[in-house]
């Protein structure tokens, strides 16, 4: 595991290397794939937030607009409008890091101003509408940034592993040119996002390859949550893959993989740990 402790101005802090770390999905959306709808009421969001924190959750991920496939974004005015109702009083009653969800520089400075401590971009600062400008809010508020792989279709020219390294590469660059330190990048490999179900299978075989960029390892958040490729492969209603995405998460802390995002916390932590216990045995005696 990646060893790295981040602190922010408001005590909070997070370890990583010590266990694997879960991050809880918090979707405030009226049209997330898997629980849209379930959380947008501030109250509601509250109290799924303090459950998932006490189920064992060590960062929560708030996401304001769906990133479903298919889905048609919507403008930061609007995303931002959706989330300044729920981000303070969030923030404010979360004993645990926050994350926001997001890849428009706009929400992101919003979320950073408010007190957020790690932005997470689905495009891996590479948002063609705005290059550069989620790097410079990162940069800025001296933020961890999760850097997901993306691409706007299923084609790759050569080995797929080989294309998402060249595409974290360019984004690692922007990264560094924008003044983040290496600290604080994160990869995603982007499980679901410009891959088939095929495609998405063989990068969870070979996921022990992600971290590694140019010589350099950085920590790996792997993100399968009740995901289509799971249904596809068992036949499973979103609704039924918790187990499936269990063992997505086991295969992933067997890689090395650093952080889990998931809705289901509660089962996810115990296979975690159980998880972590045994990549961590010694035999004595």
């Amino acid at each position: 595991m990646n060893k790295r402790l981040y602190r922010w101005p408001d005590g909070k802090t997070l370890e990583l290397g010590k266990k694997t770390l879960v991050m809880g999905i918090l979707n405030v959306t009226p049209d997330s794939f898997s629980d849209g709808g379930k959380w947008n009421d501030v109250d509601l969001a509250i109290k799924h937030m303090k459950e998932m924190v006490e189920a064992g959750a060590d960062i929560i991920d708030i996401g304001a607009e769906s990133s479903r496939p298919g889905f048609s974004p919507m403008s930061a005015s609007d995303e931002i409008q959706r989330l300044e109702k729920y981000l303070k009083p969030i923030l404010e009653a979360c004993p645990v890091p926050v994350s926001i969800d997001t890849f428009k520089s706009e929400t992101a400075e919003f979320a950073a101003a408010a007190g957020v401590h790690i932005l997470n971009d689905i495009w891996g600062l590479q948002y063609s509408e705005e290059p550069g400008l989620m790097a410079e809010v990162a940069a800025r508020y001296n933020l961890p940034v999760i850097l997901m792989h993306n691409q706007a279709n299923t084609e790759y020219n050569g080995d797929i592993i080989h294309c998402m390294k060249a595409f974290f590469g360019d984004g690692i660059k922007i990264a560094i040119e924008a003044g983040i330190k290496r600290d604080n990048i994160i990869l995603d490999p982007g499980i679901g996002f410009g891959k088939t179900c095929e495609d998405n299978l063989y990068v969870m075989k070979r996921l022990e390859e992600i971290g590694e960029i140019e010589g350099c390892q950085y920590p790996v958040l792997l993100g399968t949550s009740r995901k289509s490729f799971i249904g596809k492969t068992l036949n499973l209603p979103v609704d039924e893959r918790m187990e499936a995405t269990g063992a997505t998460c086991v295969v992933g802390i067997m890689k090395g993989c650093d952080i889990m995002r998931v809705h289901d916390v509660a089962p996810i932590v115990k296979m975690c740990r159980i998880t972590d216990a045994i990549m961590g045995a010694e035999r004595h005696g």
